[in-house]
């Protein structure tokens, strides 16, 4: 049984004004008009939102999390502001580009008939351990984990109740540890914070309507109470976001 569900995603940004247009752009989002601070980029349905955080911090280090995006060409990214860092190989089927700010994300150029409106392809996070923060992960997502042995890569894929409202969580191997913030983040909506403790979470803050913890790795996300099912009511929309 799962012990959450994905909520939404947050990105850390010092200016909006390059960085909103640019990833309502890039992901085929739209910016919710009554809502300035934080800006909120609205897709289909409230999963498919991507909150951005105004922050003091530039960003100093590569990015932990990241996203990858589906699109027609390199270029059109690089008509809104990105750059490219790694360009794409016969051996590597994707260019590692980065954004106004220098976050890095990863392009994959599609065909127009593999193309929708709405862009993210998958959510990447770099680990010491892939295997273990796959399973972990599965455990507390309730989703089917799958691997590639040969490059130890391994991915919770959206299911088909559509847990995720893109097509894979993926976790990759990298030598380097974590150092500093993440600068993309995940929230989750739980019916217990005291079971993702119970898991392996850890509370790093409470905040009045959402607890921010970490993932046995130390990669932040915040987690949501659900009100029981029987509840009157309901939950209220969301205030802010960390």
């Amino acid at each position: 049984m799962a012990l959450a569900r994905f909520k939404d995603l947050c990105l850390d940004v010092q200016d909006e004004a390059r960085q909103v247009p640019f990833w309502t752009a890039a992901l085929g989002l739209r910016r919710r008009a009554d809502r300035t601070d934080p800006t909120v980029l609205l897709g289909e349905t409230a999963h498919h939102s991507l909150w951005l955080n105004t922050v003091p911090e530039p960003k100093t280090v590569k990015n932990r999390v990241h996203l990858d995006v589906d699109t027609e060409s390199v270029a059109a990214l690089e008509a809104l502001g990105a750059t490219v860092l790694v360009p794409a190989t016969r051996e590597q089927g994707w260019t590692i580009m980065a954004d106004p700010e220098g976050g890095e994300f990863c392009a994959f150029v599609r065909t127009p008939e593999r193309l929708s409106g709405y862009r993210l392809y998958e959510v990447v996070v770099d680990c010491a351990d892939p295997g273990r923060m796959a399973r972990w992960w599965g455990e507390v997502l309730g989703l089917p984990v799958g691997s590639d042995q040969e490059h130890d890569w391994w991915w919770l894929d959206a299911g088909p109740d559509a847990a995720l409202p893109f097509e894979s969580l993926v976790f990759v191997p990298v030598p380097e540890p974590r150092t500093g913030k993440n600068r993309v983040h995940w929230d989750v909506d739980t019916p217990s914070i005291e079971a993702l403790v119970a898991a392996g979470a850890r509370v790093l803050e409470e905040r009045p309507d959402w607890t921010v913890l970490a993932d046995p790795e130390g990669n932040v996300f915040c987690a949501f109470v659900e009100p029981p099912p029987n509840a009157s009511g309901g939950r209220g929309p969301r205030v802010t976001s960390p």
